[in-house]
């Protein structure tokens, strides 16, 4: 039988769907501008035009992002990099927030304390920059990776998920059973830690798939740079041939160009992301949730 609902209740629900309504427009219609954009004439854009549908359709921009020639040995770049950097996050991480999480590790306070003192202070941009020079690791992508081996945010997340979310009896009794440390983490923990594994490898593979700044303070080489620096030089390449146009017409040309150009840019980068975010999804807010509003 169903439940009558009262006026109050209606008037909360109607005000609760009306207000995430709006937070949601307001969410997505920035990313759906920037598509619709892509397609359209930079003219209408510019003038203000184009709000609900491409105007002026439009494909020059992704032409010219795709006839770079170090478009795809960027998207290899950092493809390798997201998928082995975020390797290394998950097997440096995972381990670590177990060993954290349980009581029976002497001077684990301490330790997580020491782990906590590095999301408020660090060396600075120069110190960090001359340790990855002594270590040879300048034009390598180990610059990209090693440094960022651990975040001490993820880490806390992993480990509160582990220790209100495996039953301490759960071990004991493996342990009771004749279970060794070792075994007990790959045959119970790991397994029973999908939901923030698949979390943190959201987390952690996004991070590395955006990375700018790293790339452009460590990476020189062109063979090696990712995505992102090729992207940029795109950009850039296109707005210096705008303002060093000879003539009027080419340079309007130019500048037309240069601005539709700065949208594909944003689609290029970003769609192999919400591509993999779907797959994700349901163990992002399950693992999420249970493991950061505990403990």
């Amino acid at each position: 039988m169903a439940i009558k609902e009262s006026t109050p209740d209606r008037i909360f629900n109607f005000v609760n769907i009306t207000l995430l309504t709006l937070v949601l427009i307001i969410v997505i219609y920035p990313l759906y501008y920037v598509v619709i954009a892509s397609f359209s004439d930079p003219v209408m854009v510019n003038s203000g035009q184009v709000h609900l549908w491409p105007k002026g359709f439009n494909l020059s921009g992704y032409k010219r992002v795709f006839a770079y020639e170090d478009i795809w040995r960027g998207y290899r770049n950092t493809t390798f990099y997201t998928a082995l950097g975020t390797i290394i996050n998950l097997v440096v991480t995972i381990p670590a927030a177990y060993a954290l999480s349980r009581k029976d590790l002497q001077g684990r306070n301490f330790i997580m304390a020491l782990f906590t003192i590095t999301m408020f202070f660090n060396g600075g941009l120069i110190p960090t920059y001359l340790v990855i020079k002594n270590l040879r690791m300048i034009n390598t992508f180990w610059a990209l990776m090693i440094p960022n081996a651990v975040s001490t945010y993820n880490l806390i997340v992993s480990r509160t998920y582990m220790q209100n979310n495996i039953p301490l009896e759960l071990q004991e009794a493996a342990t009771i059973d004749g279970c060794s440390t070792t075994r007990l983490f790959f045959r119970i923990i790991i397994p029973l830690s999908a939901p923030i594994i698949a979390v943190m490898a959201l987390f952690y593979g996004v991070g590395h798939w955006n990375q700018y700044f790293s790339a452009l303070l460590y990476i020189s080489n062109e063979k090696l740079k990712p995505l992102q620096l090729v992207l940029r030089e795109i950009l850039l390449q296109s707005q210096h041939l705008a303002s060093t146009s000879s003539d009027f017409e080419s340079m309007a040309e130019q500048a037309k160009l240069a601005e539709s150009i700065k949208y594909c840019v944003i689609i290029v980068s970003s769609l192999p992301v919400l591509v993999v975010y779907p797959f994700l999804q349901k163990y992002f807010t399950k693992g999420i949730m249970l493991g950061a509003i505990k403990g």
